[in-house]
């Protein structure tokens, strides 16, 4: 029987209706439910902890960072948060003025017996007043945390269980403000560890440690921080229910867990030569754009020292240390008479440039150090027989541009150029028309695929932040000039890093590495957790051409010792550089086609050296961008060879490096003086015999009493040793010249007369022309009679 009655079939479509709308109230319940217990569960986990938790950050020790003996450049010292808890702080300010009321009436009724130490002065005095106490305790507080006094009552008065007052206070103050309160009985102001960043070095390998401060970050200190950072502790308090924080004695700490320590292979006593004679050559040659120097293994990529002039302290890193900096900057913006609002409004970008690392952050013209990689490529490409091929140099050559013929010129174009040149005379003479015939053979494509094979398009993956990359017109593009002038390093520009990376694959058996500046990483449990190795990226040549290249670059030096590092002893091969700094210049100097205006002209002068020439350990490049032009001593082989020629003589000689001597230079080697005090004339003079040199008897006596020069002195072959046989006879004084552009034999006669003994410095004694530029003593000054002085010799003028 079917149902007619309209009622029940309304309260049945009314129970479907309500059932239907619990079912979805139901499912968006449970919805939310499963998102926020599961989905969102570290959300609101995180809301409900902050409801009951506060907590304050501890920091973790930042890793130390250390040389490759294991000196270090940067760590991190305890210092100290202050805090105060505001809220004990009001408890503390009612309990001492609760206590200055009973004292009071205590002294009011005479009941009051003070308390005096063992020297008569009483203590435990109470303040005036709690109010009197605050503003005498913002006063003290403000002076030791150097803050202001208001900042001071502003924490005083804050709502809460936390304020901190000042971060990195050091442990002497820490402790002593600490006194100040606990002597008062507050348990409301207190201390927690924090850490701060010295730098013991100041300013040594600057622009390689780098710096951390706030959210800046330079150098190892950048490119290292996950390693350096740590984990950063915590110290968590609970809070009541009303949402205010228990008192600070109520919270639990979770230590942090310290950063790991980093080892560069870059060593301190090579890095201090490097800075030192960089120095030396920007003022002597008032270098406008900064200088760098780079000194690595070659075999491996590790480098040893990296420096970078001027520097800046890593403890005041916002402090600008030169003005050369600045006066860059007024060149770039085109401001000639500068005013102190102009140094205040460039002062950051001063900063800025201060704290980049130039060997891997600046680009430049390479010049004729360039010359070993077109070379290099020449050779392996075999686009000429290099024992066969000749160019003649005229000292100019014309390119067609258009209606016009543009002249590129060599060095040697006042002379009427080099003529015949063969290969290894194009090297040695650095002859810019033989390269651009040398590039011609190559070819476009080969000339693009060598530069990119060389990873000048592309950085070289060092370990340190803000790496740049070389550049060259792209391949459709560049034309036949831009060939001729980048095979002679001008069309491209490359950084310092990148080439002396380069040069080492010609040298090292043709293999691209990469380079590093950290050895290994060490975490504060001790484990080696990076461990950095040869990382071969390619190999660019084959271990022939590489080998040929070596010996060529060798015979560079043999050749022209005037124009290269030259150390007695050492077989070293090297190339010098000379470029126009168009890249860097704010104008086009060509004021007549063809015709430079040399007054608004900028160089770069550079040079690369290796040694053992058949081996390399050692390479290293200097570069003095921007010297100044006057004498034309802005050359590489005038400015950055005599700066290599220090540093390599004084990194051979820290790292105790074996001499091996030729056979010409054993014809010249220097003797050194045996121990002939207390040994009886007779013996003495058979000794001095046998080393081949001169000696003279001062006195009548049987034994040596005193010898010049001493024991260990070099002297030269032809010099002379003198033997005291009398007490309170020895030790004539002489007085010693200046012999500035003297002669080598000139000299020799001059300092024999007076009874003084030389030894060269370097091998350009035996060139025709060579002059002394320097002596290890100053002119004028007395030394005994037999003393050895080195003479630093300079020969005829060789421009790259």
């Amino acid at each position: 029987m079917i149902n007619t009655n309209p009622s029940n079939s309304m309260r049945f479509r009314t129970k479907i209706v309500m059932t239907a709308a619990f079912s979805l109230l139901f499912g968006a319940v449970a919805a939310n439910f499963f998102k926020i217990s599961v989905i969102e569960n570290k959300k609101y986990q995180k809301m409900a902890n902050d409801q009951h938790f506060g907590s304050i950050s501890i920091s973790a020790h930042r890793g130390t960072i250390y040389d490759a003996n294991g000196i270090t450049l940067a760590k991190s010292a305890t210092v100290y948060k202050i805090f105060i808890d505001p809220e004990a702080f009001k408890d503390d300010l009612e309990s001492l003025q609760k206590r200055i009321d009973k004292r009071n009436v205590e002294k009011a009724n005479g009941t009051y017996t003070p308390s005096y130490d063992e020297e008569g002065k009483e203590i435990d005095i109470l303040p005036e007043s709690a109010d009197a106490f605050k503003q005498t305790a913002a006063a003290f507080l403000a002076l030791k945390l150097n803050i202001t006094a208001a900042d001071v009552k502003k924490a005083f008065d804050t709502e809460g269980r936390y304020a901190e007052l000042k971060a990195r206070v050091e442990k002497p103050v820490a402790d002593e403000i600490i006194k100040y309160f606990y002597d008062m009985g507050f348990s409301s102001v207190g201390d927690v560890e924090d850490t701060k960043r010295y730098y013991p070095q100041n300013d040594l390998a600057a622009s390689v440690v780098g710096f951390t401060t706030g959210n800046i970050a330079y150098g190892i200190e950048s490119s290292y921080d996950e390693y350096l950072s740590g984990i950063d502790g915590r110290t968590v308090s609970a809070k009541d229910s009303n949402g205010k924080e228990l008192p600070y004695k109520y919270s639990k700490t979770f230590e942090p867990k310290d950063g790991a320590d980093v080892y560069l292979t870059i060593d301190r006593e090579i890095q201090y030569i490097l800075e030192k004679h960089l120095e030396e050559m920007s003022n002597d040659h008032s270098v406008k754009n900064r200088s760098c120097a780079i000194l690595m293994n070659p075999k491996t990529g590790a480098v040893l020292g990296m420096a970078t002039y001027p520097s800046f302290d890593l403890n005041d890193p916002f402090e600008v240390t030169s003005d050369t900096i600045f006066d860059r900057i007024y060149y770039d913006k085109d401001i000639d008479n500068p005013t102190e609002k102009d140094k205040e409004e460039y002062t950051p970008e001063a900063r800025e440039r201060q704290w980049k690392n130039k060997c891997i952050s600046e680009r430049y013209e390479p010049g004729s150090v360039f010359k070993i990689i077109t070379g290099a490529s020449v050779v392996e490409e075999k686009a000429i027989d290099i024992n066969t091929w000749t160019h003649y140099c005229s000292g100019i050559e014309y390119f067609e541009d258009g209606e016009n013929k543009l002249p590129i010129a060599c060095h040697a174009r006042d002379t009427g150029g080099h003529k015949v040149e063969t290969f290894q005379k194009a090297l040695t003479d650095s002859c810019n028309p033989a390269f651009m015939a040398m590039g011609q053979a190559l070819g476009k494509e080969k000339f693009q695929y060598y530069f990119d094979a060389f990873g000048f398009r592309e950085a070289t993956g060092i370990d340190l932040p803000y790496e740049v990359n070389g550049d060259l017109p792209a391949l459709d593009v560049m034309n036949h000039i831009d060939l001729a002038e980048a095979s002679f390093g001008q069309c491209e520009t490359v950084t310092p890093l990148e080439l002396i990376t380069a040069c080492s694959a010609v040298v090292n058996g043709g293999y691209l590495l990469q380079p590093y500046v950290v050895d290994k990483v060490v975490d504060s449990d001790g484990n080696i957790v990076l461990n950095n190795e040869r990382t071969v990226r390619r190999q660019v040549i084959s271990e022939e051409t590489s080998k040929i290249m070596a010996n060529a670059l060798r015979t560079v030096v043999a050749d022209n010792p005037q124009g290269n590092v030259d150390i007695m002893g050492f077989s070293i091969g090297g190339k010098s550089g000379t470029s126009q700094r168009f890249s860097a210049i704010k104008q086009n100097v060509t004021q007549e086609y063809g015709k430079e205006d040399e007054t608004k002209n900028e160089y770069g002068a550079s040079y690369v050296c290796f040694t053992p020439s058949d081996d390399p350990e050692l390479i290293l490049l200097v570069l003095a961008d921007m010297p100044d032009k006057e004498n034309n001593q802005y050359y590489g082989s005038k400015c950055a060879v005599p700066c290599a020629q220090d540093i390599l003589t004084d990194v051979l000689r820290y790292l105790d490096k074996s001499p091996e001597y030729d056979e010409n230079e054993l014809k010249n080697l220097n003797v050194k003086v045996p121990l002939l005090k207390g040994a009886s004339v007779d013996d003495a003079i058979k000794t001095i015999d046998g080393l081949g040199v001169k000696y003279e008897k001062i006195g009548s006596g049987i034994e040596v009493v005193e010898q010049s020069p001493q024991t260990g002195t070099a002297i030269s072959k032809d010099g002379c040793i003198y033997l005291y046989t009398e007490k309170g006879n020895t030790y004539e004084p002489v007085t010693v010249p200046d012999l500035t552009y003297y002669s080598p034999e000139m000299a020799n006669d001059v300092l024999a007369g007076l009874g003084l003994n030389y030894v060269a410095k370097n091998s350009l004694s035996s060139q025709e022309g060579a002059t002394v530029k320097g002596q290890s003593i100053e002119p004028y000054s007395t030394v005994p009679k037999g003393t050895t002085i080195e003479l630093e010799f300079q020969a005829q003028s060789f421009n790259d």
